[in-house]
């Protein structure tokens, strides 16, 4: 740099100078005196020159030095100034692009623990079950689905990049904190409450979960008119919907009335009673449904500042009936960032994101005023049926399990399309599952089942078989040491696969089942690590993970 702008420098006038001089003195022959003086004229004029260069010769050291400086300083900081940022697509005058600090993932699906198996107390059955048996679980066909094989459970992990608040906010800060607190959690390999091997990583469940309990606020929306809004149902297949909604809204530790305290934000709707008052039966089409979810959420962004800060990345919905994701689709906000708790929890949709969503276990409620009134089986010792399921023919699995099972072809492989009158007459539903090892829990029209719950509240291991379905709480619990996943293509290898797990398996499998069942459980005044708390915790660790320190 400094050569060349030496070399650009402009000699030449001085140059003519000094010839001329030289020139006119050879010229007109003059007295010594005159001699003399010409000499130190041409003494004086080369002396400047050299003044002259000398100059231009520090002003580009300097300049040179204090460039490589800055350019140095300005690589360590990773940033540049707007008028270096030139890319295809920019101007000079175009302004930097949010740059955000790199995300600590605290995702637990990439961070196991490994533990040394502990004693821990094994709850009890509360009560027996009693209740009438149910053949139909699955009795309504969403009209869109695509069928679609592949060789793994979920075929892949979605990205979700959330954008940078428009402003920040207090509670991005308390978020932030929590999430360095979280990523810097303590070791715990023994918990009395909670067995360790049941969980990914038990140290960051439970400093998370500590946070949550001491951090977490959410804004409830007052707007919207009921039944849609605000009333939940808390009977049948789709209740797990509705009893969170009971409970939120009735819970004064975790929510406020003030929304720029809130770390989230809470759509109140019910996709069950959405389904209620706007779908035409046999009009084969959920259009009206989703055009008043985006219109509703048009309502918010236009009342409110909150979901325009966030573009919704901070609010939330829960639904559990299998529509609930499509009705999504017309809000691209909404589809894209808003945290979803879902019972239908297909990644081959396009709708669900995991690591981003939440997988909300279905449960059947027959008994709203006593919810727990379904949990309960036989010892081990009883249970003399290898693997047992009784439904309707939904959806593309069932006809196959049936058709390489059903039928009494193996009297240890209790597997029927209906159950028969004749044998539920000296055996109900209930009674099979808690009679059975393995209860079959085979997807319908949708990945989802209210049957992996059931299994699970009769003491029975889960046979889940569901591909691209993200498991209830996927993020925390750790499936393995409770259930059993078994891929479409290998139904006509079921037994096999069955029969192949040791005595000793089968009894860590069943015991498991057992210790796991209080993280199923609803309760009529929430309890410590209960259902409801696992909800709102997963929702709590999805906006955790996915907060950003973001800089201009």
């Amino acid at each position: 740099m400094v050569l060349s702008l030496l070399h650009a420098a402009p000699l030449a006038p001085h140059r003519t100078v000094i010839l001329n001089s030289l020139t006119y003195s050879k010229a007109r022959p003059n007295s010594l005196k005159s001699k003399k003086k010409k000499k130190m004229k041409r003494k004086m004029k080369l002396k400047l020159l050299h003044h002259h260069h000398r100059h231009r010769l520090i002003a580009a050291v300097v300049l040179a030095s204090a460039t490589g400086v800055l350019l140095l300083l300005l690589t360590h900081w990773d940033w540049m100034p707007p008028f270096l940022l030139i890319t295809p697509n920019s101007s000079p005058l175009s302004s930097p692009p949010f740059s955000p600090v790199p995300n600590i993932n605290i995702n637990w699906m990439t961070q196991t623990q490994n533990y040394s198996t502990a004693p821990s107390p094994c709850p009890s059955p509360s009560a027996n079950f009693d209740a009438d048996d149910d053949d139909d679980l699955d009795s309504t066909q969403s009209p869109t689905h695509t069928d679609t094989d592949t060789d793994t459970l979920v075929s892949h992990i979605q990205s979700f990049q959330p954008q940078a608040p428009l402003w920040p906010s207090p509670a991005d800060q308390e978020l932030l904190l929590a999430k360095r607190q979280v990523e810097a959690a303590p070791l715990v390999s023994y918990h009395p409450h909670l067995y360790a091997p049941l969980f990914r990583n038990l140290s960051i469940f439970k400093r998370s979960y500590q946070l949550m309990e001491k951090t977490l606020k959410v804004y409830i929306y007052q707007e919207g008119d009921k039944p849609i809004f605000h009333t939940p149902e808390l009977k049948g297949i789709y209740a797990s919907e509705g009893w969170f909604m009971k409970l939120l809204e009735a819970n004064k530790q975790y929510t406020t009335n003030d929304p720029t305290r809130a770390h989230l934000f809470y759509l109140p709707y019910s996709s069950r009673r959405l389904e209620y008052a706007l779908y035409v039966p046999g009009s084969h089409t959920i259009l009206p449904l989703s055009n008043f979810v985006k219109g509703y959420v048009e309502m918010l962004s236009a009342k409110y500042p909150f979901w325009n800060r966030t573009r919704g990345a901070d609010h939330f919905f829960v639904a559990c009936h299998d529509w609930g994701p499509y009705t999504t689709k017309l809000h691209e906000e909404l589809r894209k960032n808003t945290i979803k708790a879902l019972c239908n929890a297909d990644t081959s949709e396009g709708v669900f994101i995991q690591g981003k969503d939440v997988s909300l276990p279905e449960t059947f409620i027959k008994f709203p005023k006593r919810p727990q009134r379904d949990v309960g089986g036989k010892p081990v010792s009883q249970r003399t049926i290898l693997a047992f399921f009784a439904g309707q023919m939904h959806g593309r699995v069932r006809p196959i399990l049936v058709q390489h099972w059903g039928n009494n072809r193996d009297p240890e492989m209790r597997i029927y399309a209906q159950l028969p009158k004749s044998i539920s007459r000296k055996m109900s539903y209930s009674q099979h599952m808690k009679s059975s090892k393995y209860c079959i829990c085979p997807m319908g029209y949708e990945v989802n089942s209210p049957r992996i719950v059931e299994a699970i509240y009769n003491g029975c291991v889960p046979v889940i078989i569901a591909d691209h379905f993200v498991l209830p709480f996927n993020e925390v619990l750790n499936w393995q040491e409770f259930s059993v996943v078994v891929l479409e293509r290998d139904i006509p290898k079921l037994k096999e696969i069955l029969v192949g797990i040791s005595q000793k398996q089968y009894m860590d499998l069943s015991m498991n089942v057992k210790r796991v069942q209080r993280h199923f459980l609803w309760h009529m005044k929430p309890e410590k690590y209960d259902l409801f708390h696992m909800l709102l915790h997963s929702i709590w660790f999805s906006r955790l993970n996915h907060i950003h320190n973001y800089t201009s």
